[in-house]
């Protein structure tokens, strides 16, 4: 059997449960719309072909929808037996297809996020290039900056000692977390973080949409003095016309698009000018072939690039970006994986092994709360 002959034979999907050592609270917690996270439920998909190329990709989902992304893969995953692996576009539109009666976006499309960057990573995996290569990519590191320090739950002081220890490790920005209904204590920490680090560390905040129209313009016009790279999600994620009045109206750019959960959500939000920093989430919108899709839109639109979370992933896929973006570095789904990434003089460095360059570490394995299979291993 030749190489362009050769057919995915096999496919399990893993629940896996990822416990959080603290629990995690921003601004939906203490506006009560949300409960404190706990855990991170991971979709995990491993592809393997006849002539035995191996594939991993994986989705995720937090608080909830974990068992429903698992259910849908499950029950699609069969589709893809027999089939040309490289085939990537043609193969998310027939998992699409498959369970089109759920819809093309949200919990449906997620589940296949996991099995379109598992086809992603066989294909760069058997072509020995890392995916951010095989992808085409622009420079060898991005540029980071920490989120999982700067939440809500964080006192002050340890607010400071983290941000103050994300530099020393050389970590490139800090992104904090307000949006409380304390509107004069968002502004004092800022501001204490600000003083703390000096005005040339890279800053963000982030509101997690919970800002109504007036209060935006408000907190906003404040965050003006405080020489931020972005503020994160000041509306509703879909609220694109209130996004686009603030992005016209301030400096400081406006950084939105993590909610979305599709190629066409995003394309909506780029039309009404939205946002100056485009935050798609790859795992959310259905993998690298839509992701492909909503960044060749994001530059035609002159927009900078700042996927969230999923680092391990992300990193390659900012790498692909044609302008400068920015990456964001979270390391709660390190203990997944045996393979660490590394961070240089405020960058992180682009794996150089094939594919995502990741492993299941044992971990991984003892997590895992439920797994299926499709075809046949060789």
């Amino acid at each position: 059997m030749t190489e362009s002959a050769d057919r995915i034979a096999w496919v399990r999907v893993s629940s896996i449960v990822l416990p959080l050592a603290t629990p995690i609270s921003d601004a939906k917690v203490l506006t009560g719309r949300q409960k404190p996270m706990t855990e991170v439920l991971m979709l995990l998909a491993e592809v393997q072909t006849a002539d035995g190329h191996q594939g991993l990709g994986f989705s995720y989902a937090k608080r909830a929808g974990g068992p429903g992304q698992f259910a849908h893969a499950k029950e699609v995953a069969p589709v893809l037996i027999g089939e040309d692996p490289s085939d990537t576009g043609r193969l998310w539109n027939k998992l699409c297809w498959a369970g089109a009666s759920v819809g093309r976006s949200g919990l449906a499309t997620q589940a296949l996020g996991a099995f379109d960057v598992a086809l992603y990573d066989l294909k760069a995996r058997r072509a020995n290039l890392s995916l951010a290569k095989l992808l085409g990519s622009w420079r060898d590191s991005v540029a980071c900056y920490n989120t999982s320090g700067g939440f809500l739950h964080t006192p002050l002081e340890q607010l400071l000692v983290n941000a103050a220890a994300s530099r020393e490790r050389g970590i490139g920005g800090i992104k904090l977390k307000v949006g409380q209904p304390d509107r004069a204590l968002d502004i004092r920490r800022v501001e204490a973080v600000r003083k703390h680090l000096g005005d040339d560390m890279p800053l963000m905040v982030d509101a997690n949409q919970q800002w109504d129209r007036p209060t935006a313009q408000r907190m906003c016009r404040v965050f003006e003095d405080f020489k931020l790279v972005w503020i994160e999600e000041p509306l509703d994620a879909y609220d694109h016309e209130g996004h686009a009045a603030l992005a016209a109206a301030f400096d400081t750019p406006i950084a939105t698009g993590e909610m979305l959960t599709s190629a066409a959500e995003h394309a909506d939000l780029i039309r009404h000018r939205a946002a100056d920093v485009l935050m798609p989430d790859a795992p959310r919108v259905g993998g690298i072939t839509p992701f492909l899709k909503i960044a060749a839109q994001a530059e035609s639109a002159g927009l900078m690039l700042a996927p969230h979370f999923a680092m391990e992933l992300h990193v390659h896929l900012a790498a692909a970006y044609p302008s400068e973006p920015w990456i964001e570095h979270f390391d709660w789904l390190e203990p997944l994986f045996n393979e660490r990434l590394e961070i240089r003089d405020g960058r992180m460095l682009v794996p150089t092994r094939p594919g995502l360059g990741l492993s299941l570490s044992e971990q991984a394995c003892a997590w895992t709360v439920a797994s299926a299979e499709a075809g046949t291993r060789p």
